[in-house]
This record gives structure tokens, C-alpha cells and sequence, in this order.
């Protein structure tokens, strides 16, 4: 898909800032995003996640990869160019999630590193904060809640992610859950942790 270049347009600054908006709600906004092979436990995490931080009273939302292809993305496909294009998009729209001071919680296979880094480089430091939930292939398949694994070992998924398609773990993640061995809540409250500690919530 190549990429299209907007003409005839201008950027507008907004009288509200992005830190005002954040003193509002009384917390800064980030980019939580979790990265994994399919059955990992990437949307489980970051739904409990999301339920922590909202019993906190924080404003969150959370972007999972099914619910976006359904929509905003269901013109797209599974082939790496596409898979590009859904990572960009999802990267614009959680960068202004972000900007409004809300905690964004992404949940993605988003197998390519160069595709993540781009979404990195579009904000500010500290802003984006990449989960990668390590689960071994063998862990991934024994789980396989959709059975998407048994068709891909079957043929009748072709490209998919960890079976005829590669997946490119993050070389240096802000935070790495290892979901071979912990259960979904340990693994959620390390976030909520990590999110103490480098000063996005109190």
C-alpha cells in the first residue's frame, strides 16, 4: 500500500495544551504497548491492566488488534505491507489518544520491529512504552484459544505470525512479562508498577 501525501493542508496548534489536559486528569498520557505472538496474553493483560488503572480513577483506553480490523482497519489484510499500514494507523490514533492525557493500552502481534520503532519515533520520550509479552511458540499453541495455530499448521491460514511468518521481539522493550511462567494478574500489576515508577501515575 503506498503511502498517500496530504496536500493543501496546515497544521493547527490547539489553545489547550497537551500538559493542561494532563492536569486535568491528573496523570500524563502514554502508550502502552504490548507486543507478542498470537495467544501470548496480550489482550488479557492489558484488560486487566485497563480494569487496575480505571479502579484508580485514570483515564485509559485500550486499542486491541481484532476490534480495530473491524472497523478502522478492515480494509486491510495480513500481508507485511498491511501489516504496516494497520501498526501506522494504530500508532497515529493512539499518539492523539496520548495527547489528550489518556493511557492508551495497545494490544498487537505487531510482529515487525521497524513497523513499532516508526510508532515510537512519532512521540515524545517517555510517551511510548513497549510490553513485550514473552511466550514461547510452543506455550502460544498449547493455549491457542481461536485455534488459529491449528490452521495455520493445517494450511489453511497462510502468513501467519510464528508458523510461516516471522516475529521480531523487541530488542530493548521498556518492560518484558514473561507469560511462559506468571500468571495474568502478576503480570498485570508489573505494569501498573512500571507506570509508578517511571512517574505516569502516582
Amino acid at each position: 500500500m503506498t503511502e498517500q501525501k496530504a496536500t493543501n493542508v496546515t497544521w493547527h496548534d490547539h489553545t489547550v495544551t497537551k500538559e493542561e489536559r494532563a492536569k486535568l486528569k491528573g496523570h500524563k498520557g502514554a502508550v502502552l504497548w504490548f507486543t507478542g505472538l498470537s495467544a501470548c496474553g496480550k489482550s488479557t493483560i492489558a484488560n486487566t491492566v485497563d480494569h487496575l488503572l480505571h479502579s484508580m480513577g485514570k483515564h485509559t483506553y485500550i486499542l486491541d488488534g481484532d476490534n480495530i480490523r473491524m472497523g478502522l482497519n478492515k480494509n486491510l489484510k495480513f500481508s507485511a505491507e498491511d501489516r504496516a499500514e494497520n501498526i501506522r494507523r494504530i500508532g497515529e490514533v493512539a499518539k492523539l489518544f496520548a495527547e489528550s492525557g489518556t493511557i492508551t493500552l495497545t494490544a498487537f502481534i505487531s510482529p515487525y520491529r521497524a513497523d513499532r520503532d516508526k510508532v515510537r519515533a512519532i512521540m515524545q520520550p517517555g510517551e511510548f512504552i513497549e510490553i513485550f509479552v514473552d511466550a514461547s511458540l510452543e506455550t502460544c499453541e498449547k493455549r491457542d484459544p481461536k485455534g488459529l495455530y491449528k490452521k495455520a499448521r493445517a494450511g489453511e491460514i497462510k502468513g501467519f505470525t510464528g508458523i510461516d511468518d516471522p516475529y521480531e521481539a523487541p530488542e530493548k522493550p521498556e518492560l518484558v512479562l514473561d507469560s511462559n511462567n506468571k500468571g495474568i494478574d502478576a503480570l498485570a500489576q508489573e505494569v501498573v508498577d512500571y507506570l509508578k515508577k517511571v512517574g505516569v501515575v502516582s
